[in-house]
């Protein structure tokens, strides 16, 4: 059985981050989407918030789970037993970052491989800082 880790702040979680899961969940056994705690990280969201919010627009995906963690990813896959790392790509501008993430998290945890996923093309510009810097200025994020 494939369980895939799809990992990251989600401080909020998108219709990006969805679209990529839905996805994912489609193509893997099993899928944990798990919520980073960054204790140096100033979130918008609190941990508890953002699991909850996730697990409410996740609930019709029966194969997916919703988890937090600390520390390094590759641990926490290895704790899960999951081989795949999912990552959305927006553009050519994430990629760079995402490659370098991929060959780092190859290089501490050889069994763990990345794959990516392209976001659909009206989530293009949706990103968690741009909802928070929109619903800090009062405006609608539904």
């Amino acid at each position: 059985m494939t369980t895939a880790i799809y990992p990251g702040s989600f401080d909020p979680i998108t219709n990006g981050h969805l679209d990529v899961l839905e996805r994912a969940s489609k193509i893997f056994k099993k899928v944990i989407i798990a919520v980073l705690v960054n204790p140096n990280k100033n979130s918008f969201l609190s941990t508890e918030t953002k699991v909850a919010l996730i697990k409410e627009s996740v609930s019709h995906l029966n194969n997916v789970e919703v988890d937090s963690f600390m520390g390094l990813t590759v641990e926490y896959a290895k704790a899960k037993n999951a081989n795949v790392l999912i990552r959305g790509l927006r553009a050519v501008s994430d990629f760079e970052y995402e490659m370098q993430m991929a060959q780092i998290n190859q290089n501490l945890g050889p069994q763990l491989d990345t794959i990516f996923l392209i976001t659909k093309v009206e989530n293009n510009f949706v990103s968690s800082s741009i909802v928070k810097e929109i619903s800090l200025l009062g405006g609608d994020i539904s």
